[in-house]
Order: structure tokens, then C-alpha cells, then sequence
């Protein structure tokens, strides 16, 4: 990889538009974020979607043969849909490579009974309805920590700041790290602040935002962003692999989501789902390689964060009560 950075990077196209007068506008420092993750590196790298051991055997075997870095897999069916052999299967592999395991805590508003989510407004969302899911979340967080999980992916600003304060108390490890799902990403640099302090180390934004909502984001906030670099379809399916260096100019800290359009959902997933799963997890490590080629074609992926880092450093948190 080459030692250029995220700001002196080539842009797409640059020298040949030139050479036809149509010459972008001269790129504003101001825009650029200030912030890194501890330990250096604008930007990590995360596979989502691998829903158990044998997805993960696919990814990390993808990601060996395309020389792919990961700096963290994540799950999204949730810790209630694995055994306790699977989610130690999945510990064990991703601890053997340094690569931090997230997986989703406990119901959300769209598998419940509740009919809100399925009217047009989608009232509720994703969220834990009533104290019960709430709790499902917690036990979700405790079984999944004492297997040795190190981070939980949270969709839903109750769970987050209770998961926060128990991890204040000591109920799951204190190193325990918070990602808040795209689910229910915030758009605005008030709520991004607001994850922050219930406890969100980071932040997944949904991928519409633009690159002008990521500089009013990271004037408030230094918390990691995560951002879905080609979204699900369920998610808008965006794909903007070639803004990719300015993202991260933008948007550092940030985790690069090697996510799949044009692929069916697979929440909750199952064995009736594995030849889907298997393929689209897959297909995300090489979607991966074709966004690292870009920044090192650009000369901008000199600046990734260490491999095996996975710490937020100090982030502002509200004051928790005794």
C-alpha cells in the first residue's frame, strides 16, 4: 500500500478531465475531518451480514484469497439465533485473526406483533416494543459477552444506554463496544451527538447522507462512523464505491461496510437460506477488493487504521446515574 493520504488523493478522473478543461473545484481543507481512531488510521474495514460459523468460513477464505484486511465481521439475525457452539465457533475464528465479532442483541419492532412497523408511516421501527424486549436485548448482551463477543450492534436507544450502563456496572466487561445499527441511523449531527452519549461507539449513518452531512457530523462529534460503502436494497442499495476516498476525508473515522445490493434479505437467517447466504457473503469480501483497489488506484489507502485495532478512544458520554 502506498504512505499517501486520504487528502492528497487523486480524484476520479482527475488528469484527463483536466486535459478537457473541465477541471473539479479545488477541494476545501475545512471539509476535511480532523479525527482518527486511536493508535493512527482514518478508516477500518467491517463484512456485515455473516449470520453464523460457516458464512464466516466463507468470508475469511475470501478475504485470505483477495488479500482483503478486516477489521471487524459483523452479524445481523441476532445472538438468540445462534447456539452457544456457533457463537464460540465464530469467537475462535475471528480471535485467531485479530478481527473484532459483532453480533445484533435481541428482538426488534419488525419481528413483533406489534402491526406499526407494517403501516405506511412504519411507526416504531426497528425498536424493542415494551420492557420484555428490552430484556431480551440485555440477556442477549450477557450470554453473548460471557462467550467472549466483544461487541454488540443495538437498534434501539433504550437498549443502547441500558447496555451502556451495565457496562458501567460491571453486568458485561467494560471493553464491551456499542455499534448503533444502520437501522436507525441518525441524519443529523444533533442526534449523531446524542448516540454518542448513550453509549454508541460507533455509529452506523444511513448511506444517503451526503458528503456535506458527514462535515457537519464530524464538527460536533468524533465518535466512528460506519457507513455502508454499497448498501442492502432494504437499506436503498446505493453503491458509492468511487467516493470512497472522500468519504473517509470526510468521515473519519470511519468503518467501511462492504455491504450488497440487488440481494434478497436474509434476517432471521436459517439453513433454509444457506446457498444465498453462502454466495452473498462471499461476493461482499470481493466487493471489498474492488473498494480497496479504487483507493489504492486513487493513492488514498495509505491510511488504515492497524489491523487488529478495534477500540473508539474517548468518546462523550451523558453522566450515568449512581
Amino acid at each position: 500500500m502506498t504512505e499517501t493520504t486520504a487528502s492528497a488523493a487523486r480524484r476520479p478522473g482527475e488528469r484527463a478531465l483536466a486535459a478537457l478543461g473541465l477541471n473539479a473545484p479545488a477541494l476545501d481543507p475545512s471539509d476535511a475531518s480532523p479525527h482518527t481512531f486511536p493508535g493512527g488510521g482514518r478508516w477500518r474495514t467491517e463484512v456485515p451480514s455473516v449470520e453464523g460459523p460457516e458464512a464466516l468460513g466463507v468470508v475469511l477464505k475470501e478475504a485470505s484469497r483477495l488479500d482483503v484486511p478486516i477489521h471487524r465481521i459483523s452479524q445481523g439475525s441476532g445472538v438468540w439465533m445462534l447456539t452457544d457452539a456457533e457463537i464460540t465457533e465464530m469467537v475462535e475464528a475471528t480471535a485467531e485473526r485479530d478481527i473484532e465479532l459483532c453480533l445484533f442483541t435481541g428482538p426488534r419492532g419488525t419481528w413483533d406483533i406489534g402491526g406499526s412497523t407494517r403501516t405506511d408511516s412504519r411507526g416504531g421501527g426497528l425498536r424493542a416494543r415494551g420492557h420484555d424486549a428490552v430484556a431480551g436485548c440485555v440477556e442477549d448482551a450477557v450470554r453473548a459477552t460471557e462467550l467472549g463477543v466483544k461487541c454488540l450492534l443495538v437498534a434501539d436507544e433504550g437498549v443502547l444506554w441500558t447496555l451502556h450502563r451495565a457496562r458501567a456496572a460491571g453486568i458485561i466487561p467494560a471493553d464491551t463496544t456499542l455499534k448503533v445499527s444502520a437501522l436507525i441511523g441518525p441524519v443529523n449531527p444533533a442526534a449523531y451527538a446524542v448516540y454518542e452519549n448513550l453509549g454508541g461507539d460507533s455509529i452506523n449513518v444511513p448511506s444517503d447522507l451526503t458528503l456535506d452531512h458527514l462535515t457537519e457530523i464530524r464538527r460536533v462529534s468524533a465518535a466512528p462512523m460506519d457507513m455502508y460503502i454499497e448498501a442492502p436494497d432494504d437499506l436503498g442499495g446505493y453503491v458509492r464505491m468511487y467516493e470512497v476516498a472522500e468519504l473517509i476525508r470526510r468521515g473519519a473515522p470511519l468503518y467501511l461496510k462492504f455491504g450488497l445490493s440487488k440481494a434478497p434479505g436474509i434476517y432471521p437467517y436459517g439453513h433454509h437460506m444457506r446457498d444465498l447466504t453462502l454466495s452473498t457473503a462471499k461476493e461482499r469480501v470481493r466487493r471489498g477488493r474492488l473498494a480497496l483497489d479504487l483507493l489504492e488506484r486513487h493513492g488514498a489507502d495509505g491510511d488504515m487504521a492497524p489491523l487488529g485495532s478495534r477500540l473508539p478512544g474517548e468518546l462523550k458520554r451523558f453522566e450515568t446515574p449512581a
